[in-house]
């Protein structure tokens, strides 16, 4: 395998690991006034993601960084054409980075209140716009023979990209249920549960739309294999809810989204971005990738690197891995 193909495949693969991690502590925050009946309870949501939610997020800047460095035409191509999108991800995730930390520093319950609104907003805002540019990237984007964007900014708005921002909200939101099923005990989880039962088929239905939309416009034979297994994980995983183990519907969902991610980058490849005025002016892995030399230093550094942050992020999640519920909650202590 050639450095190119192994950077895309990398690539890909850090935009599943911040899909699946990112991806449920978004769903906590938009359910956090749906399951979250009083502060008590929305703490207990809170603290689910609390030690773990902040790391969630350099899956999103290495993906970036990588790109950066990999693939120059294909971050700058991207990069510049979705830059109002990204400017948006990129404060939302600020102010809600913030509200975590600011929500608990005074005792009030309009204080509180404010916070987490922006907590919610944000969690809906920011896997809308990871779905829009993602699924953008992935069906094309008016590029012209220089890689420049033609027409305005609202032209990453199409049909396919608006179904994938959709598909990465409701499968946050689905995800987020499942997490907070497996975290906490009590009627905390008995109301996930009941959520992630309910609303787990109509939650679905944007993904199952957005991979038929990405197989059947640029899918080959191969994509049928992930797309297949995406549908039928997705579904175990909500029937593993019913019969109460999470554990398994984690772990389903996460081969569901394996599968979504793979059949994605699978219909885009050998391509980066297709363009969507003519196929001749598509970015390709080859046009768009660095020299070998700094392909070489990068793949040398991952080697090292990556064991390393992998573990330090395994050693959390196992370390805060119990269920936790209201009475672990201490007395609000502020100014």
């Amino acid at each position: 395998m050639d450095l190119p193909t192994f950077w895309f495949l990398v690539i890909a693969l850090l935009w599943l690991g911040y899909l699946f991690l990112e991806g449920f502590d978004f769903g906590v925050g938009m359910l956090l006034p749906i399951l979250g009946r009083d502060n008590t309870q929305r703490r207990v949501l809170i603290n689910t993601i609390g030690p773990v939610w902040d790391g969630n997020e350099v899956w999103l800047i290495v993906a970036g960084g990588a790109t950066f460095a990999a693939f120059p035409g294909w971050y700058a191509s991207l990069f510049s054409t979705a830059y109002l999108p990204l400017l948006v991800l990129l404060l939302v995730l600020i102010g809600r980075g913030v509200a975590f930390e600011y929500r608990g520093k005074v005792d009030g319950e309009r204080w509180r209140r404010a916070w987490d609104a922006v907590i919610v907003l944000a969690s809906w805002i920011a896997p809308a716009m990871v779905g829009l540019v993602l699924s953008a990237n992935v069906f094309g984007l008016p590029l012209d023979a220089n890689g420049d964007r033609v027409g305005g900014w609202w032209t990453i708005f199409s049909v396919p990209s608006v179904v994938g921002a959709l598909a990465v909200v409701t499968f946050s939101m689905l995800h987020g249920a499942v997490f907070l099923a497996l975290k906490t005990e009590g009627e905390m989880r008995a109301r996930a549960r009941r959520f992630a039962l309910r609303a787990g088929l109509p939650l679905l239905l944007p993904v199952v739309a957005l991979v038929l939309l990405a197989q059947l416009r640029e899918g080959s034979a191969w994509t049928w294999i992930p797309l297949v297994i995406a549908l039928v994980a997705g579904l175990l995983g909500l029937a593993r809810v019913a019969a109460d183990r999470e554990g398994q519907a984690f772990f389903l969902q996460g081969v569901a989204l394996t599968g979504v991610v793979v059949t994605l980058f699978g219909s885009l490849w050998p391509n980066v971005i297709p363009s969507t005025l003519d196929p001749a002016f598509s970015l390709s892995v080859e046009d768009t990738a660095a020299s070998d030399y700094p392909l070489m230093v990068m793949t040398w550094v991952a080697a090292f690197g990556t064991p390393a942050v992998l573990i330090y992020q395994g050693w959390t999640y196992w370390v805060f891995r119990k269920r936790i519920g209201t009475q672990h909650i201490p007395p609000v202590h502020a100014p």
